[in-house]
């Protein structure tokens, strides 16, 4: 019988370890995307992605890549053409299910000319499901 309560404990553990793992919020999601965007991790990076994601740039109407295997081929180019590619997040403001960051890139493609951007990033379900990007 002991045996079996513990047994049993280990289980509900277990549960509750993988219920926690589940429920991220979008500001936690955004942020493992650019810690592996950072480590340059394509697998870990698309992991945030649901499979039907976007990608936008601000004001046009058609995505520049979609659904994660899209994504995977344009940011897999992107980290292996920069090898010192890092992002640090100048202002980060979260509303609901968006996470809106304003970015400063070194290193993007061997450039040594740093980037200012907006990443405007929408979690569904635990996920990223789209994102924005605004562009000086």
């Amino acid at each position: 019988m002991t045996k079996f309560i513990i047994l049993y404990f280990l289980l509900i553990l277990r549960i509750g370890y993988i219920s926690s793992q589940s429920a991220m919020t979008p500001f936690q999601v955004v942020q493992e995307n650019l810690d592996f965007y950072n480590q340059r991790n394509i697998n870990g990076f698309i992991s945030s992605f649901v499979d039907s994601v976007s990608l936008y740039t601000f004001g046009k109407d058609e995505p520049v890549a979609q659904g994660k295997e899209a994504i995977r081929i344009l940011y897999n180019d992107l980290f292996i053409s920069s090898p010192k590619l890092h992002s640090t997040i100048l202002n980060r403001v979260v509303l609901g299910n968006k996470v809106i960051d304003h970015e400063y890139i070194v290193g993007r493609k061997g450039s040594d000319v740093p980037i200012e951007l907006m990443m405007i990033y929408e979690v569904s379900e635990g996920k990223i499901s789209r994102m924005t990007v605004i562009r000086k």
